[in-house]
């Protein structure tokens, strides 16, 4: 028989389990302990008064199926999330919002279901394909293919943004719309929107805007007037909501009023729920996410329009610095070029030098106690690393950062591959990890 007696706190003191469970939670890195500047996830502080607000007992203890209920707590939670509409609806230059889509991954498809069936109300069944650049997340052509359309791939011009002569060969009949992200995956801002959407919409397609680049432009600039018809937002890189470890997300899907009818349901605003005439359903059960929605709330009211245009520059500006500070020795093929809220850079001078490879200063950076970048990827620049500081990092830390990016540069690659040597898990045989995993403790 197993003795379980060690594993229960009858058996230990308050210390020992106070110690135990305290080093457990030091196995899982977290942005509250160390600097996190992954690229394009986005893993931003989530201040600690959203967490305050999701946890008032009268939010708390409600019942789904009591949403929509006459009692007090479910009048002022159906309030915030009209609220939450409004706001976002001012903020990306959409008439409306459905909130319950679960991810920006699940906001796409939901998009991508609201193109698809304007276009077969409009008994346009010939509008198959959906174009998306090469910089594009991977979750926008999974998103399209899922809803049943042909992924045609736009090229990068030689500046990391959309080459217009290749949208213009490829926009066309069977054109029913283009996903794009603005600032793109390459961390820069898309100049020539305008001209994209205009090329599109002429071609008779909507634009989709992902909004996973949304926090670099918040408050100064908006996807309804840059001419985009459907967007999704992620709440956790631009609202401060918890990213990543399997918890609940939003991705709340706006349209322009052309599309408002086809909203999935339920769409809350003014206090109520209801549901457009066109619906393409419902996304999810009951309302949503709702303590991702609340924590956005609560962030988006505390900040205020004028903090949110602050923290949208703090988090360009950090981004550059770092992007000066670190393109002589990573340059990049667009290191030249003010960057949004997130750099890419490249290890390919030092793989040619050193051996120095992305994987290995991401190695080094974990040796130093700094959660690295995002490593290969984008595709399109080899060795990437994909940088991104947030608006919350102060100077101090940035600059930890580029030194240790500059110790890193002036080792070799054969010293850098015995790393990490003070972390859970050293120097994992990654062949071996991925043909035999483990798949329990």
């Amino acid at each position: 028989m197993t003795d379980h007696s060690s594993l229960i706190p009858e058996y230990r003191t308050e210390l020992e389990v106070v110690r135990r469970f305290t080093r457990l939670s030091r196995l899982n890195f977290s942005v509250d302990a160390e600097f996190y500047p992954l690229g394009s996830c986005t893993m931003k502080y989530n201040p600690k008064v959203c967490d305050a607000a999701v946890s008032l007992a009268g939010l708390r203890d409600l019942h789904p199926s009591e949403l929509d209920g006459s009692s007090p707590q479910a009048e002022c939670l159906r309030r915030i999330l009209s609220e939450l509409n409004a706001y976002l609806s001012l903020l990306c230059g959409m008439e409306a919002f459905a909130l319950s889509p679960a991810a920006g991954a699940h906001g796409e498809f939901a998009g991508c279901l609201i193109i698809r069936k304007y276009h077969l109300d409009n008994k346009q069944t010939d509008r198959t394909e959906m174009l998306i650049p090469d910089s594009a997340h991977g979750t926008n052509p999974a998103s399209a293919k899922g809803s049943g359309f042909e992924v045609v791939t736009v090229r990068t011009g030689p500046d990391g943004c959309v080459d217009l002569d290749d949208l213009r060969s490829k926009a066309g009949s069977r054109t029913a719309g283009m996903m794009m992200t603005n600032p793109n995956t390459l961390g820069l801002f898309e100049r020539r929107v305008e001209d994209v959407t205009s090329i599109v919409h002429a071609a008779g397609g909507l634009m989709y805007y992902d909004g996973a680049n949304l926090n670099a432009i918040v408050g100064l600039a908006s996807p309804g007037s840059m001419g985009f018809d459907v967007c999704h937002v992620n709440l956790h890189k631009t609202f401060a909501v918890p990213h990543g470890g399997g918890g609940p997300g939003a991705g709340p899907v706006g349209v322009t009023k052309k599309l408002a009818e086809y909203l999935p349901a339920p769409v809350y605003s003014r206090g109520k729920n209801t549901t457009p005439s066109k619906s393409i359903g419902r996304m999810m059960a009951f309302g949503g996410n709702i303590g991702a929605l609340v924590r956005a709330h609560t962030y988006i009211v505390a900040m205020g329009l004028a903090g949110l245009r602050r923290a949208a520059k703090d988090a360009v500006i950090s981004a550059n610095y770092i992007r000066c500070a670190l393109k002589d020795l990573y340059p990049s093929p667009y290191s030249e070029m003010p960057c949004a809220h997130e750099c890419l850079l490249s290890a390919s001078k030092l793989k040619a030098e050193r051996g120095i490879t992305a994987n290995l200063v991401a190695k080094g950076l974990i040796e130093r106690g700094i959660h690295p970048p995002t490593v290969y990827f984008p595709l399109l620049v080899p060795e990437a690393l994909l940088i991104e500081p947030t608006e919350t990092e102060s100077l101090e830390t940035l600059d930890e950062f580029i030194r240790a990016m500059r110790e890193i540069a002036a080792l070799d690659g054969e010293r850098l591959s015995l790393l990490p040597t003070n972390s859970p898990i050293r120097k994992p045989d990654e062949a071996a990890a991925a043909r035999n995993p483990v798949l329990k403790a």
